[in-house]
């Protein structure tokens, strides 16, 4: 490529380079927290674009720089529009655009739904590993039957290989059966169990991901749960302040997690503190975090989601499609210097 070039990896490029590199993403995961753990990152506030009278609809930006060995900046664009789903869309779209960190110019635009959904996967992967103290689960539940569940299941059978069975949930009955069925496609060797309701993924599974679409704190009882569960609580919203507090709880960034009205947020302004956050998942990863407060309280994992791991997986990316020679590039993206007279106008004023 040439200055003022740029490339553009299209959606069915970025799934085909990911597919088969699920241990690389743990690692490109794990290595990004770790990174962050470490300052060499820059990793500013998401920002939400929301919509008048339609609270479910956003649009987030979220800029990142990500050094040591990655050494990438960018900005993902991505959007969720619960209602596509009735319309058979998917309920995410996002696009990722690359800067040079020398230059600052961009250098490649990227399809993301698939980074986003797959880094998003790889982190609770990774917490449901390093979490679960004593008993592993070989019962993992999976509440909301989506694209991000979808992904996290097949990573937990790599990083938690004692589970043998599924317990599948969704408000829409059709939904979960649709999960079956699509974890069948891929003959997952376990056992898929549709549940009848919420209170049967809990008693049953010391290990539970909740990945929904809910705008506000829908489930105010973990009593069901099994003694020391864990809670991957990837859309942030369902639990209510009186659960947050009353578990052990794991975030990636505690100033991150702690905004936009998420369980975490709320918890906070209840008491006008943090001190109910234990660690983040770079402390468990690095074996740093302190111990948990009372053994067989319910662990939560709360993850924001933060843009320096949509940085790793789209190094990732990068790496792979410049070894197969994937994507396609757009020659001369940017203008010419300004200072190149011929390339600029004098407007005329005369009639």
């Amino acid at each position: 490529m040439q200055n003022g070039d740029i490339l553009i990896l299209k959606g069915q490029e970025v799934l085909s380079l990911l597919d088969g590199q699920e241990l690389r993403l743990l690692d490109a995961v794990e290595e990004a927290y770790k990174t962050h753990a470490s300052g060499d990152t820059s990793l500013p506030h998401s920002v939400f674009l929301r919509f008048p009278d339609e609270e479910r609809n956003r649009i987030i930006g979220l800029p990142a720089y990500l050094g040591a060995g990655f050494n990438l900046a960018g900005i993902k664009w991505i959007s969720s529009f619960p209602r596509n789903l009735e319309s058979g869309l998917d309920r995410a779209s996002a696009t990722i655009i690359v800067n040079s960190t020398i230059t600052g110019r961009p250098e490649a635009i990227v399809e993301a739904s698939t980074i986003s959904a797959r880094r998003t996967a790889a982190s609770a992967a990774l917490a449901a590993k390093h979490l679960q103290q004593g008993e592993k689960a070989r019962s993992a539940g999976i509440v909301g039957c989506g694209l991000i569940n979808f992904e996290i299941a097949k990573l937990l059978l790599i990083t938690c290989p004692e589970i043998t069975t599924f317990y599948i949930f969704d408000i829409d009955a059709a939904r979960g059966q649709q999960f079956k069925n699509k974890c069948e496609d891929l003959r997952m060797n376990v056992e898929l169990i549709v549940a009848p309701d919420l209170e049967t993924v809990l008693e049953n599974c010391l290990l539970v991901s909740l990945a929904t679409t809910a705008v506000k704190p829908h489930i105010f009882d973990l009593s069901a749960c099994k003694q020391g569960a864990v809670i991957l609580h990837i859309s942030l919203r369902d639990l209510s302040e009186q659960v947050i507090l009353a578990s052990d709880n794991v975030v990636d960034d505690v100033s991150h997690v702690c905004r936009a009205e998420t369980s975490v947020h709320l918890a906070e302004q209840l008491t006008g503190n943090r001190d109910f956050i234990r660690c983040t998942l770079a402390e468990v990863l690095s074996n740093s975090a302190p111990p948990k407060n009372a053994e067989g309280q319910p662990t939560i994992f709360s993850p924001f989601g933060l843009g320096i791991l949509d940085l790793a997986v789209t190094r990732l990316v990068l790496e792979l499609a410049a070894s197969e020679n994937l994507g396609t590039v757009i020659d001369s993206f940017l203008p010419h210097s300004w200072t190149e007279a011929s390339d600029y106008r004098v407007a005329s004023n005369r009639s």
